[in-house]
């Protein structure tokens, strides 16, 4: 998240250019294709101001530093994930988190199987005593 508070009119500006899907307050999201399209110019010896100048970007606008960041940024990802990086989502619900780096032994899986077991287990144990104190409190009333 950039420090850089966009203004209304700068907004509209960003949002007129082509290679940008939206803008808010504090960020840009820029098209898969412009990143592609970025990458692959810096990889030919292009650099990143050049690159976001020649795509109609006004650098007094997103800040002087903000090419080179984001030119850093979608390489990493391109040399991870390759084009279709840019084009698929990786963030939010379907993230589990950082994945086990070791395979566990049925013996370790069992273990993990009974420890769940028994949690859900006084889990819903806990609920039923909550019920009957419910019940107590109505018929009290």
């Amino acid at each position: 998240m950039s420090k850089i508070i966009f203004t209304e009119s700068q907004r509209r500006e960003l949002e007129s250019n082509p290679n940008i899907v939206k803008v808010s307050d504090r960020s840009i999201t820029y098209t898969p294709e412009f990143k592609v399209k970025a990458v692959k110019e810096n990889a030919e010896g292009k650099g990143p101001h050049q690159i976001f100048v020649e795509h109609g970007f006004d650098l007094s606008i997103i800040g002087s530093g903000k090419p080179k960041q984001c030119i850093e940024r979608w390489r990493a990802t391109f040399q991870k994930y390759g084009e279709e990086g840019f084009y698929t989502e990786r963030r939010g619900k379907g993230s589990t988190g950082r994945p086990s780096s070791k395979e566990l032994s049925p013996e370790d899986k069992l273990k993990k199987a009974e420890a769940r077991i028994a949690y859900l287990e006084a889990e819903l144990d806990f609920v039923k005593k909550l019920d009957e104190l419910e019940r107590q409190a109505k018929k009290k009333k």
